[in-house]
């Protein structure tokens, strides 16, 4: 089952048979994705906890300003891996999505937190594989954070966080 699991992310990710070796170059294009999608959670959550209204979001509001000082941390942290593999860190944001309805923001939130999720336990694997195992413990503190976003996410919209995440990324 576990075989499979890994087959299903790896197809997913463009790479036969579980394969997660990249080269440093193609990290670097990895990492700037990560950052592109930081920088978009920054403003994100920026917006997001200065709109939403009414008494059920006040804690969730007070949570998205804390989640937006460490998605800017987040993002220190991946141009700093990206400069040290001799790379260019990015400078433009993934889109922002709005919406006039809270629990719709709240979704966008949950599904970038989910792919940033999947990204950084690939990421994880690639660093290893490269034997940049330093590299790989900054992401984990990153991918830390993010899963405690994810998991703040869907209890404010009420959902399990498994029923938003697939069975391959929780193996």
């Amino acid at each position: 089952m576990a075989d499979m699991q890994q087959a299903a992310v790896a197809e997913r990710a463009g790479r036969p048979n579980g394969q997660e070796k990249v080269s440093r170059e193609e990290l670097i294009r990895l990492l700037n994705e990560d950052l592109c999608r930081e920088y978009q959670a920054v403003i994100s959550y920026v917006v997001y906890s200065q709109v939403l209204k009414g008494p059920q979001y006040m804690n969730i509001a007070e949570e998205l300003e804390t989640h937006a000082k460490e998605e800017l941390d987040h993002a220190i942290t991946i141009a700093k891996q990206i400069d040290y593999l001799g790379g260019k860190p990015a400078v433009t944001p993934k889109p922002v999505r709005t919406s006039d309805d809270p629990r719709e923001m709240l979704r966008f939130d949950l599904e970038n937190e989910n792919e940033t999720v999947r990204n950084y336990r690939e990421r994880v694997r690639q660093c290893e594989a490269l034997g940049e195992f330093a590299m790989a413990e900054h992401i984990r503190k990153i991918l830390v954070d993010e899963q405690e976003h994810q998991i703040d996410l869907a209890t404010a919209l009420g959902v399990d966080v498994i029923e938003v995440t697939r069975p391959e990324e929780r193996a």
